[in-house]
């Protein structure tokens, strides 16, 4: 058994795993509603459950993220009746905060939607392997019968196969495909494509019409056979949304669970609600008329309704220097949160996507090795949206991720990975100096390599974004009558102008302070999403108001 520097086995030291992550309150007794935090949601032919606590059948302590190995668990504490479909697994390097469904069937006996498995492969086994480990694993694909499939794989410590009744294989018409998209673990400290892995998975298909449900249960690949992918994930074949919640129960999630934003302390381009950029001179411009543009009516009532986005309108600030400015710096007085609410994954999750509105975002700052300088005007435009995303179990009301915006894209961060104000759940994230991405701490980064990119500071102040004050509900499809979406909202065009500046020539501005080794870099580390010359597009234009969020 190897020993680290300290002489302690890799067994005796602590891992993060250990514990399991809670948030600091008790999840809230929600209003009453049809199926919402019920513990159980129907799928038509299937019912299920989301099970979180969990037996530990085998660890590596070596190996994958960090090199800090992986554990397998077993769903423990089904609900009566309800089957296992599949092992849960996740690095060392995480505090335990996993969940997988399982599943009960509500078919008639003569078209079950869940089979036993006829049989189990060994796709692989640890035996030889030298790492740290708590004994052998040995990972197992069910066989199921003709016409279903295996949405999970049976993990053991003995060479005896499992037994038959140990999993349950789903009728194939109540599945969906999946595609991998995070490395649990494999032997190695990379994720090596040749070599034995685990992965998380998800529906290949993701969106509010899409039907695929996350599972929690992971792919087993060796690379050396890979093929075709062996397990899929359930399919909701009853998607009539009575999990989600209804607007009681989502106004309480939003004083559960709403961020708290930060502005820098030094920020002068504020956020403001949409209205007040309207009200102070927020001007509607129109192809081959660009000499009268139009004042935007409160609430954008007098704004094109039609869905197009064909360069034929946008947005711009006031003419006059003064309105201008006085528009460009906001008002985070006025400034609130606007809510879409939407079904992911069948019905099963709810995303509470919180947009923040800017009138301005400002210039992009570079560090070159220990040099910071402004990139004059390159990174500035008209009209910033950025969001924060909170995705909610529809099991029980639990917050389980949390995705902020930083650009063109963005990332998912696990609860346990973000600061919370107080003893509550509500999540701290930190809107980024006139650039306004988010983030989960606070800080300075640089977005480039070899000491030169774009500079990011983060910082809390006393200029603060409360998303449960003030907020507006503008999008809930699911809830038909009840939202009434202001115009704006379906206003799809440029929500800023074109930029009209060369950026060629801004560079050269700014270059000539520099060493000609440094010109270079810099000209190849500027980000293309601050070079972009379209304005940024309205809300139901983007990729993430109907599908997934958009991951960097």
């Amino acid at each position: 058994m190897g020993k680290s520097l300290k002489g302690i086995s890799k067994k005796d030291q602590s891992f993060r795993i250990d514990t399991t992550f809670k948030l600091s309150a008790s999840t809230p007794i929600w209003p009453p509603g049809d199926g919402f935090a019920s513990g159980i949601i129907n799928l038509g032919e299937l019912q299920v459950a989301q099970i979180s606590t969990f037996n530990k059948i085998w660890t590596s302590y070596e190996g994958g993220p960090d090199n800090l190995g992986a554990t397998i668990f077993e769903p423990t504490g089904l609900p009566e009746g309800f089957s296992m479909l599949g092992c849960y697994s996740q690095p060392n390097n995480k505090p335990l905060f996993g969940w997988v469904l399982v599943a009960k069937d509500y078919t008639s006996t003569t078209n079950p939607a869940l089979k036993e498995t006829l049989d189990y492969t060994l796709i692989w086994s640890t035996t030889s392997l030298q790492i740290n480990q708590s004994s052998s694993g040995y990972f197992w694909q069910p066989n199921p019968p003709d016409g279903y499939k295996a949405v999970g794989h049976v993990v053991t410590t003995t060479p005896d196969k499992p037994s038959l009744n140990k999993i349950r294989c789903v009728r194939t018409d109540l599945t969906d495909q999946i595609e991998t998209y995070t490395w649990i673990w494999g032997p190695g400290t990379s994720n090596d494509p040749n070599g034995f892995n685990l992965y998380k998975t998800r529906p290949s298909n993701r969106g509010t019409q899409a039907p695929g449900l996350l599972v929690g249960t992971f792919l087993v690949q060796d690379g050396g056979n890979a093929g075709p992918l062996t397990i899929f994930c359930l399919k909701n074949t009853n998607i009539n949304l009575t999990s989600m919640p209804n607007l009681q129960q989502i106004q309480a999630i939003v004083q559960a669970y709403s961020p708290i934003m930060y502005l820098h302390p030094d920020e002068e381009y504020h956020p403001s609600s949409v209205n007040w950029f309207f009200a102070n001179g927020g001007l509607l411009y129109k192809k081959g008329d660009e000499s009268h543009p139009t004042p935007i009516q409160p609430n954008g009532t007098n704004l094109p309704q039609d869905p197009n986005n064909d360069g034929y309108y946008w947005i711009d600030l006031p003419v006059d220097e003064d309105d201008k400015e006085r528009a460009k710096r906001g008002d985070l007085q006025s400034s609130k949160a606007y809510l879409h609410i939407k079904p992911m994954f069948g019905g099963t999750f709810t995303d509470i996507a919180c947009w923040v509105f800017y009138p301005f975002n400002g210039p992009a700052r570079a560090k070159v090795e220990f040099i910071t300088i402004s990139l004059g005007k390159i990174g500035e435009h008209v009209g910033d949206w950025e969001h924060v995303t909170l995705r909610v179990s529809n099991f029980d009301g639990e917050l389980k991720s949390v995705y902020l915006s930083e650009h063109s894209g963005g990332i998912w961060v696990d609860p346990f990975d973000l600061e919370f104000k107080e003893d509550g759940n509500k999540p701290v994230v930190y809107s980024s100096l006139h650039g306004h991405a988010i983030y989960p701490k606070q800080g300075t980064s640089l977005q480039g390599a070899n000491g030169v990119g774009i500079r990011i500071d983060t910082a809390a102040s006393n200029m603060v974004v409360d998303m449960a004050i003030g907020y507006e509900v503008v999008s809930a499809e699911y809830l038909g009558s009840e939202i009434v979406e202001p115009p704006w909202l379906n206003y799809f065009r440029e929500w800023g102008p074109k930029i009209s500046y060369d950026v060629a020539e801004q560079l050269k501005k700014v270059e000539k302070w520099l060493p000609g080794k440094l010109k270079k870099l810099l000209e190849n580390m500027v980000p293309s999403e601050v070079l972009g010359q379209e304005g940024p597009t309205g809300l139901k234009v983007k990729n993430c108001w109907n599908g997934d969020e958009v991951v960097r």
